[in-house]
């Protein structure tokens, strides 16, 4: 199912609470819902702001992802060269082969992952120099009916500024969390 994302800033944390409050009410369940901030303390003095997780702060996800990908294309590569020379023609056959396409596969994963763990995740980059300044990121995932919730709620709120939106590819995981009973409301 196709989502979109809509990010707001905001100064208070106690408006985004209430915010976030707003919308379970309506109906939006909790892991739709994000506050960015750099003050993680702060955040978590607020029991109902579901806050973004460290590891997603990152790019660990991201970095592995492309790992991968690289991985995989090298490990292709790997393959056609064995078969165009023939160096599976051998007693051990494809096995070592097959063996060091999951080592590198493997490895470029985690090295892609260790590079992650360093950079802010891409889709909060944008967003350093309103972090910075002491203000806080709030978004939210919603799927097409549910976008007139918000459209009603974000009128009682003028002190949040739309900062975008974008698609979200979030709806296996929300689901998940729904299910798993992570979610306060549905």
């Amino acid at each position: 199912m196709n989502m979109q994302r809509h990010y707001f800033i905001g100064t208070s944390l106690d408006e985004l609470e209430n915010f976030e409050d707003q919308l379970e009410a309506a109906g939006i369940s909790t892991p739709q819902i994000h506050v960015l901030s750099l003050d993680d303390a702060e955040v978590a003095k607020h029991q109902h702001l579901h806050e973004v997780q460290s590891v997603m702060k990152s790019d660990v996800v991201h970095t592995s992802y492309q790992g991968a990908i690289i991985g995989a294309v090298l490990s292709l590569l790997i393959l056609l060269a064995v078969h165009q020379f023939g160096w599976a023609n051998s007693a051990a056959g494809w096995i070592p082969f097959v063996l060091l396409v999951v080592v590198l596969i493997g490895f470029c994963t985690w090295e892609g992952g260790l590079i992650g763990i360093q950079k802010t995740n891409y889709k909060f980059v944008r967003f350093e120099e309103v972090l910075a300044s002491g203000k806080h990121v709030f978004f939210v995932d919603l799927e097409p009916s549910q976008k007139l919730i918000l459209d009603q709620l974000i009128k009682i709120h003028p002190n949040l500024e739309l900062a975008g939106i974008e698609e979200s590819h979030q709806y296996w995981l929300i689901v998940l969390q729904r299910k798993l009973g992570m979610a306060r409301h549905t």
